[in-house]
């Protein structure tokens, strides 16, 4: 067999053992870069991606009869024109894929941007419910509330002019920065400008940070040796005993510093007690002192006068 034969005959065998596609093709996946929010005037890529080995791919928008046999549409600024949806899909062999799902593409920066409050604030505790309410000067009927990180929206059409946002019993997860958007029905793909953003802060309350505040709060009734036992965090498998012992002794100081205290307060008393009855007995002496003698009487004026009797002198003698 020539060299040409025996090439060909090996070309026809590896061709036979190729399996065959059976079945349908995956549907493939499109995606809008950086992002399918882009502002007015900014750069965007739209990119189609299938399996390896695509014979064809076309990219279509929406609601209207533009198409493109390509993976990739490169968007130099965006135009409120070409906001909408988009898919794709491809082509192998004569079989063509499931179309992509669809990708809406939005224009902001349309509108001038609403507000963002959260309610009753932005510092919130675990566990604890938040409102964000988005506001707007304009009648719009639709709001979207997106936070950093997240693929999605979260749509919510309640009322002309705002809408409320309740976050229910938040967690660590809700934590981050959220930006509202405002847009009309009419037109569900031309948008506002962003809010400015707000930084939603959950505060969370580890057991450790309480059971520190607790012993922290012992402490005010406790000795210098009690606090050095409860300000110390409690390591797990620590025997109870030694424990036991160190509040015992505790006690045991406590009572002796009462009894101590009760003592002197006695001794006070005692002392206090003991001076007052002794100034009453000097003062009970003096009472019962004898009167200090009489001065010796003068001569009256009288008997210096010839024998004149004075009355005075006489009133007093009788």
């Amino acid at each position: 067999m020539s060299p040409s034969l025996t090439a060909l005959f090996c070309l026809g065998l590896c061709l036979g053992h190729v399996p065959a596609q059976r079945g349908p093709l995956p549907k493939p996946s499109l995606q809008a870069l950086p992002s399918s929010l882009v502002p007015l005037e900014k750069p965007v890529t739209l990119r189609c991606q299938g399996p390896p080995g695509v014979d064809l791919y076309r990219l279509e928008k929406l609601s209207s009869s533009s198409y493109q046999d390509q993976a990739v549409l490169f968007i130099p600024a965006m135009k409120k024109r070409l906001a909408g949806r988009y898919r794709c899909s491809y082509q192998n062999g004569s079989l063509w894929s499931p179309p992509s799902d669809q990708l809406e593409l939005v224009a902001t920066g349309v509108f001038a941007k609403p507000s963002l409050s959260a309610q009753p604030g932005p510092a919130v505790s675990s566990g604890g419910d938040v409102t964000l309410q988005c506001q707007t000067r304009y009648g719009f009927d639709q709001f979207a509330l997106y936070k950093e990180g997240d693929p999605a929206p979260y749509k919510n059409p309640e009322r002309w002019y705002r809408a409320s946002f309740p976050i229910i019993t938040v967690t660590a997860a809700h934590s981050g920065t959220y930006r509202c958007y405002s847009f009309s029905s009419r037109d569900p793909y031309l948008w506002s400008a962003p809010s400015d953003p707000l930084e939603l802060m959950v505060t969370e309350f580890p057991e450790a940070t309480t059971e520190l505040t607790v012993s922290l709060t012992n402490k005010v009734f406790t000795t210098e040796t009690s606090r050095s036992i409860t300000a110390s965090p409690k390591e797990p498998g620590s025997p109870a005993g030694p424990a036991r012992q160190h509040y015992t002794k505790g006690n045991l100081v406590r009572i002796c510093l009462g009894a101590v205290i009760l003592i002197l307060l006695a001794g006070f008393l005692a002392e206090d007690w003991h001076s007052r009855r002794k100034r009453l007995r000097h003062r009970v002496r003096a009472v019962q002192r004898p009167l200090p003698p009489l001065p010796p009487t003068r001569k009256s004026h009288g008997d210096q006068d010839g024998g004149r009797p004075d009355v005075h002198s006489r009133g007093l003698c009788s």
